[in-house]
């Protein structure tokens, strides 16, 4: 039985939507790429699948390296070693959809990215206090995803911490959604001339339920036209 994490979800061009990046810069991370004189190793996966569907794990796995990208201009080949540790650390196929290296195995990221070379401002888990504690992008990639037994149920594509919008593999078929309706259905509705306590009313949310989908969907809106 396929497991979750190992669901296929999207193809590139919606995950790559839904996370906010170039279709391209998603495909270099998942297949990697050949140079005239280099080849490059996918950075998610093991080896190349030769696939343009992105499993659930690698979505959220992909959501991970788009928090860091957008904070630090990290090298990609030292990311790709950290990577590869982590999946040798904690003897999983999908490190960055597994709770622990955010939790309870921080020691072992601490090694992880001191053998692969990362440079400080890139650390996962720095030092404070003799403590280990995660920096503020694998913190905010953590807070961004719902955990259950330690695996990625749920991820927030918004970027507001506050907002209740959710992509999950069970609901909608992992489209955005808010109390399981999705938020572009929410977007129709609006285009269609409904108010936003009709829209609550028709699919048994709050006003604010539907306040946070249309500001979702319109944020979706402005960066694609800006794309």
């Amino acid at each position: 039985m396929t497991s979750v994490l190992d669901r296929e979800m999207y193809t590139e061009a919606e995950a790559a939507r839904l996370l906010r990046v170039r279709q391209s810069t998603l495909h270099y991370w998942l297949e990697g790429a050949k140079g005239p004189k280099k080849e490059y190793k996918p950075i998610l996966r093991d080896k190349p699948r030769g696939s343009r569907t992105v499993t659930w794990a690698e979505f959220v796995e992909a959501g991970f390296l788009r928090e860091y990208r957008r904070t630090h201009n990290v090298r990609m080949a030292e990311l790709r070693k950290f990577i590869e540790l982590l999946r040798e650390q904690f003897g999983v196929p999908y490190p960055l959809a597994d709770r622990r290296p955010f939790v309870s195995g921080k020691d072992l990221v601490f090694d992880a990215q001191t053998a692969a070379g990362l440079g400080v401002d890139y650390w996962m888990v720095t030092v404070a206090g003799n403590q280990l504690l995660l920096t503020t992008p694998a913190d905010s990639f953590s807070r961004r995803v719902d955990w259950t037994d330690n695996v990625a149920v749920g991820y927030s594509p918004d970027a507001n911490s506050d907002s209740p919008v959710r992509v999950q593999p069970d609901i909608r078929f992992g489209k955005p959604s808010i109390k399981g309706v999705s938020t572009e259905v929410i977007g129709e509705q609006h285009d269609a001339g409904e108010d936003t306590d009709t829209i609550a009313e028709m699919y048994a949310l709050e006003a604010s339920d539907v306040a946070w989908a249309l500001a979702y969907e319109f944020s979706v809106r402005a960066t694609t036209q800006a794309a």
